[in-house]
């Protein structure tokens, strides 16, 4: 007999955040009422506020759960996985999960552009990622020297990264290879500050040639010695 309680509350979550989307679009964030979502999601007044709080809240319907999740992958990563790449790996599931969204997640995208409240409030959630995901950094390397400054400086990274292919993503109407995107920023992140500060001053000098692809191997052997007698 409750089974179907989860799964009828999902869908009227999803209808007031649709109807709200909606309504939004058409008739703007300030001239709609609460009443009116409600109405256009064919429940009450008072159901709306057993769900959603504000008006803000309702095109963010998913926001707490996506942090339990990110939470969740935190607390149940294996210790010997490096701490960048679970931080990584979390934030790449909140990605999924907008791209799960659809069209709800391009339209949202418009709102938060037309709305300063709302553009606002998706601030305050993307901030809320930088935090979690800092502060699992911090509890991880943060007694090593120079390691809460490494945390947050890799924990920016990590959530920059997502929030630029997420926002080109939805700035493109949904189109593009946001994954691959996304991959090839966290790998870049990955190589770049995957050692720790305390860690780096382990590691003997790194010398970096680059050089442009096709180029005959003699030259290529002549620019690393170049490189690596400066």
């Amino acid at each position: 007999m409750t089974s179907g309680v989860p799964d009828r509350r999902r869908r009227v979550r999803e209808a007031l955040t649709a109807a709200a989307i909606d309504l939004f679009l058409t008739k703007g964030y300030e001239e709609t009422t609460v009443d009116e979502i409600a109405a256009a999601a064919g429940v009450g007044r008072r159901t709306f506020f057993r769900y959603f709080p504000s008006k803000e809240d309702v095109i963010f319907p998913d926001h707490e759960a996506r942090l339990l999740r990110v939470a969740e992958v935190f607390a149940t990563a294996p210790h010997d996985e490096p701490p960048l790449s679970v931080a990584c790996r979390a934030v790449h599931g909140v990605l999924e999960a907008y791209l799960d969204e659809g069209v709800i997640a391009v339209q949202r995208y418009r709102l938060t552009r037309d709305f300063p409240q709302l553009r606002s409030r998706e601030i305050a959630s993307a901030h809320s990622y930088h935090i979690a995901v800092t502060r699992y950094l911090v509890d991880r390397v943060g007694d090593e020297p120079d390691g809460a400054l490494w945390a947050e400086v890799a924990g920016s990274a990590v959530v920059a990264a997502h929030n630029h292919v997420l926002r080109q993503y939805l700035k493109a109407g949904g189109k593009g290879d946001v994954l691959g995107k996304a991959d090839r920023a966290f790998r870049y992140i990955r190589e770049t500050l995957g050692v720790t500060a305390a860690r780096s001053e382990e590691v003997d000098d790194v010398v970096v040639a680059v050089m442009r692809r096709g180029m005959p191997l003699a030259s290529v052997m002549s620019r690393i010695e170049d490189a690596l007698e400066r």
